[in-house]
């Protein structure tokens, strides 16, 4: 255990227990739109035990405490019409639920240490639903056009891999620190990186909303990050409708503040409502918070 002084810190090896995980995802239609085109999902994903024959009277003490193996969290933001946009979100967060499930299970019986194969997977699983998506929009007429964005956090303690198409964000806040781990892959930000215009330049707004990666449109280019995770990092995902009308600084005060992760998401979708609610708004936030600091 380390002391920080305002909480006890349990060894970096150790990986949360269900009781220590704290988190919470909501999403809001906005005051605009009639429909809500986004999509969320934050699941742990478990080793089960299942029992198809035995003496034992009550085999369902060997099922209840199935162990987690990892926790994944997903935002899908749908673009294409209210319809298919919906269709296509949750299109997304469906099937690569699965792929990633199966990638985990490939993961786990080979060597952690190197994980290439694992991440090439995980940017494989994005493309299998892109094509997907791609091939529905085509056949059907009234899902024409429809996209999604896409961010997955599949935390593999004491790793996480971060999976993004598209520009619904993850932040990080440690250390009183914010950070966005993921890159908006819009044309505002193409054009910065070819250095077209900066981001100062009013031509950066203009572009900022045209995606130039997303599931099922013309192009999706997959990125897939490892990064480390610890105690006392607060996590946080959004799409752009909560962006949109929440600044950095806001987001930093709230997740720096809140009581708990449902009153961090709840105080955001009101900070972004009261900003104007032009578009659907998903927050998701989550952390580790040690037994002992529970328990006080």
């Amino acid at each position: 255990m380390i002391n920080t002084g305002e909480f006890v810190v349990p060894d970096v090896g150790r990986r949360p227990r269900d009781s220590e995980l704290d988190v919470y995802g909501l999403t809001h239609p906005g005051l605009v739109r009639k429909n809500n085109e986004d999509h969320f999902l934050i699941c742990a994903l478990k080793k089960r035990v299942e029992v198809y024959h035995t003496s034992l009277p009550d085999p369902s003490v060997l099922t209840q405490s199935s162990q987690r193996v990892a926790m994944m969290a997903l935002v899908a933001d749908g673009v294409g019409g209210a319809r298919a946009g919906e269709e296509a979100s949750r299109i997304a967060l469906e099937h690569v639920t699965r792929y990633v499930t199966e990638a985990l299970e490939c993961y786990y019986t080979s060597d952690p240490d190197n994980d290439s194969t694992f991440v090439s997977e995980l940017g494989e699983a994005a493309l299998k639903v892109h094509s997907e998506i791609a091939v529905e929009a085509a056949t059907d007429a009234a899902r024409r056009g429809m996209a999604t964005t896409l961010t997955l956090w599949l935390g593999v303690w004491p790793n996480a891999y971060l999976l993004q198409v598209g520009d619904s964000r993850c932040y990080s806040l440690r250390d009183g620190k914010l950070v966005q781990m993921s890159r908006d892959q819009t044309m505002a930000e193409e054009f910065v990186q070819q250095g077209v215009f900066n981001r100062d330049d009013a031509a950066f707004k203009r572009w900022a909303n045209v995606l130039s990666s997303a599931i099922g449109g013309p192009q999706a280019a997959p990125t897939v990050t490892r990064v480390s995770q610890s105690w006392g990092t607060i996590g946080m995902m959004c799409s752009d409708g909560l962006t949109r009308h929440v600044s950095d600084e806001q987001i930093k005060d709230v997740l720096s503040t809140m009581k708990n992760a449902k009153d961090g998401c709840e105080r955001l979708l009101q900070h972004a409502l009261d900003g104007g609610g032009e578009d659907n708004i998903t927050v998701l936030i989550g952390r580790s918070i040690p037994a002992e600091d529970i328990h006080h």
